[in-house]
């Protein structure tokens, strides 16, 4: 399976996961704090796609 992880802060930090979509999994740290982005079964295809979506994923966590 090919992913896509994306890292706001250093990944040892991740505490847990948290699925929010189709395909999508937010990881966090111990406060909840969105810290990376995990895309599942990602293909170069999608990739203008996918960022779109994520980037929405990510704006409604933190608003």
């Amino acid at each position: 399976m090919e992913t896509l992880d994306i890292w706001f802060d250093d990944p040892k930090k991740e505490f847990i996961c948290e699925e929010v979509g189709d395909r999508i999994i937010l990881k966090k740290d111990k406060n909840g704090k969105v810290i990376g982005i995990e895309v599942l079964y990602f293909s170069k295809n999608d990739i203008l796609l996918e960022f779109l979506n994520i980037s929405n994923e990510v704006n409604e966590e933190v608003y």
